[in-house]
């Protein structure tokens, strides 16, 4: 049986991208359907008819929403190649708890940065720098968050790694100066083929971010 495996998302996406890259670290191949958000596709709205929201991923016709589930499910499947969680339960629990705070934390203090002005803004990026210290603390001098092999965790924080050098390019903050442990991981998951190539190039990131704050300002 020929398998099915199909995307929703957008080139956007920080939580479709962590779908592609499990799927890419599994040597999965899959079919991408570039969703238009405003006007969102029959397909979508069938695939995932509670939230309709991306990313959705449909496998031999049944869809599994919400990124984290999505990378879970690819892990269960797909088991000829590393997992992404360990064996240990308190591990396991663990890296979910962690991950959960990344889509909790991280990215409500991302959002405010992209899409407040004023002290708002800046309150945001507060956050945002804390919260990435504390993982860095959860990191420790590991290579990967989870030892020696890219992981869970890795999955749901690498697609935000843009992020850091358009700010970087903006003056705005500099991730490498408040946490420099962080930016190592960071470049060190980038060397990874199933990263570099589905995470989108950081110039395009940039000129999203000055279109976004343009619209802000009118």
């Amino acid at each position: 049986m020929v398998e099915s495996i199909h995307i929703l998302s957008t080139w956007k996406s920080l939580f479709g991208h962590r779908v592609q890259i499990a799927l890419a670290e599994k040597g999965v191949e899959f079919e991408y359907t570039k969703e238009d958000l405003s006007n969102k596709s029959p397909l979508l709205l069938q695939s995932n008819p509670v939230h309709k929201k991306i990313p959705v991923l449909i496998h031999n016709g049944r869809p599994i929403c919400e990124s984290l589930i999505i990378v879970e499910y690819i892990d269960e499947v797909w088991t000829d190649r590393s997992p992404f969680l360990p064996k240990d339960p308190y591990q396991r629990a663990n890296a979910r708890f962690w991950a959960d705070y990344v889509d909790k934390k991280v990215y409500p203090s991302w959002v405010g940065i992209l899409r407040s002005t004023g002290e708002a803004r800046e309150a945001a990026r507060k956050e945002f720098i804390e919260c990435l210290k504390l993982l860095e603390g959860e990191l420790k001098d590991k290579p990967f968050f989870g030892g020696d092999t890219f992981g869970f965790l890795d999955i749901a924080l690498i697609t935000f790694s843009g992020w850091f050098y358009v700010y970087k390019i903006d003056g705005y903050f500099n991730v490498e100066e408040e946490c420099p442990t962080l930016m190592r991981w960071v470049r060190r998951c980038r060397e990874r083929e199933s990263v570099s190539k589905m995470l989108p190039e950081t110039s395009k990131l940039y000129d999203f971010m000055v279109s976004t704050r343009k619209k802000l300002e009118t």
